[in-house]
């Protein structure tokens, strides 16, 4: 059984850093397209950066600059996000995939919110 679990939300003031993580259990995570979504209340769920097998990433532009995602260990992903806006808060999402095509991802993890505050 494939587990996607997030850690690592919470509440800060705007400026501020946070540094989230998903935890994979399940499945060999080396072999898969991985990435983090997040969803405002009333708003689309929206990839926000993903990382391919080969280390390579995509950001939106709203975070670039700001958010860095990476799996530095085989079994964990990570978000680092700095210099955070009141925009930012969403709940986050982890998920993964064997291509990178992920709002179709088969796996998904529950989520973890992040709140920023002005």
């Amino acid at each position: 059984q494939v587990q996607l679990v997030e850690s690592g939300g919470g509440s800060v003031q705007a400026g501020g850093s946070l540094r989230l993580s998903c935890s994979v259990s399940g499945i060999i995570p080396s072999t898969l397209c991985m990435g983090w979504f997040r969803q405002a209340p009333g708003k689309e769920r929206a990839a926000v950066a993903i990382i391919d097998t080969d280390g390579s990433t995509i950001y939106a532009d709203s975070v670039k600059g700001r958010f860095s995602i990476s799996k530095d260990n085989p079994k964990t992903m990570y978000l680092q996000i700095n210099s955070l806006k009141s925009e930012d808060t969403a709940m986050y999402y982890c998920a993964a995939g064997r291509g990178c095509n992920l709002r179709y991802a088969p796996y998904w993890g529950q989520g973890t919110q992040v709140t920023v505050s002005s």
